[in-house]
């Protein structure tokens, strides 16, 4: 008898002990893949759907929460470069269910910041994560704001006008966009926008400058926002940031992993967006835009400096600003509550207003 349950004892725990060593297995030979498993269940646990979109051959990835309707206007969130549709769902809602060391991270981050009724919209941009790779053509900036455009005809998004947020190359976009298609717009909100001139010169423009951006990048020239080792993920991380993260290293190895099979693609899309086209396409665009403007900057942004916020407000005096201390370019990663709200009552007045 006692052998027995001894041995039912013995598989029992076999069958346990599977998991456990495939979760570390995966933490220690796989971390790209669990940080991966990590953001689908995120989405899971936050009832946040990924889905698919077709226009002709071309594919869109996005997520989605809430159903839309009438009396709320949609909102549409475009991420910046070489990030993904699952940037924002730290603002979305952060779950309790991390590890110790992201609880402590993230530990303001409770609660539910953009309410479930709200119809959320995440769109992985032109090429990027789940969306069709192309060309060139189509990672300009006016390139991807008409291939935000046909992503929204797709879903039927154009049906009544919505709420547009963009950071970064993605608020660069969501100003063109507004800029073209007014009618589908009926706020907007950009967050440490690129596409302007900037007085104030920051510390990432300052690198720029020593690749002399007007002659080809050579393959073996490190870009900044293009890390290949964990030491320029690290320093990467420390120029989007305010305060560097305090990431655990297995989870810094797993996000160094699942870039850098994209490098090549990223370095298309940099330089696309930095050359001659679409380098000041915002600047170019702000005139065209007749939607209520939210502007939403880290005052220790060290990408693309908070003057910008001035000089968008210079052409658009009636725009709304809003200045965050002690925050960096990652407004989204540092500050998801402040941002969320910030949003939400903009989001609420614009539609009062309208």
């Amino acid at each position: 008898m006692e052998l027995r349950w001894a041995k039912k004892l013995l598989l029992t725990g076999g069958v346990l002990l599977v998991p456990v060593f495939a979760l570390v297995t995966s933490v220690v030979f796989w971390p790209g893949v669990l940080l991966k498993a990590y953001s689908w269940y995120m989405c899971l646990s936050q009832g946040v759907a990924v889905r698919y979109s077709h226009s002709a051959s071309y594919r869109f990835c996005y997520s989605t929460r809430g159903t839309p309707g009438c009396a709320t206007p949609t909102l549409l969130l475009l991420h910046g470069f070489s990030t993904s549709k699952e940037m924002w769902l730290s603002v979305i809602k952060e779950t309790h269910l991390l590890p110790l060391e992201l609880e402590r991270l993230c530990r303001d981050w409770v609660g539910q910041y953009l309410p479930r009724n709200l119809h959320v919209v995440c769109l992985d941009m032109p090429g990027h994560e789940g969306t069709s790779r192309t060309g060139a053509e189509d990672y300009s900036i006016q390139g991807q704001a008409r291939r935000v455009h046909q992503f929204v005809r797709s879903v039927g998004l154009d049906k009544s006008p919505f709420h547009l947020v963009g950071t970064s190359m993605g608020g660069n976009v969501a100003g063109v966009y507004a800029g073209l298609y007014p009618a589908d717009v009926c706020s907007l909100t950009l967050v440490c926008p690129a596409g302007l001139v900037y007085p104030t010169e920051s510390s990432f423009i300052a690198l720029l400058k020593e690749l002399d951006l007007e002659k080809p990048i050579a393959p073996s020239k490190p870009i900044p926002l293009i890390p290949t080792s964990m030491q320029e993920l690290e320093a990467m991380l420390k120029l989007c940031c305010y305060k560097s993260p305090k990431i655990p290293r297995q989870f810094l190895r797993g996000l160094l992993a699942n870039r850098i099979p994209n490098n090549n693609f990223y370095r298309e899309v940099f330089l696309a967006i930095i050359g001659e086209k679409s380098r000041h396409s915002l600047q170019q665009h702000l005139n065209l835009i007749t939607a209520p403007l939210q502007v939403i900057w880290g005052k220790n942004d060290q990408i693309l400096d908070v003057s910008g916020a001035a000089v968008i407000q210079k052409v658009l005096p009636h725009c709304q600003v809003d200045l965050l201390d002690n925050c960096g370019h990652a407004i989204a990663l540092e500050r998801p509550r402040k941002f969320a709200n910030l949003v939400l009552d903009f989001h609420n007045k614009a539609k009062k207003q309208a």
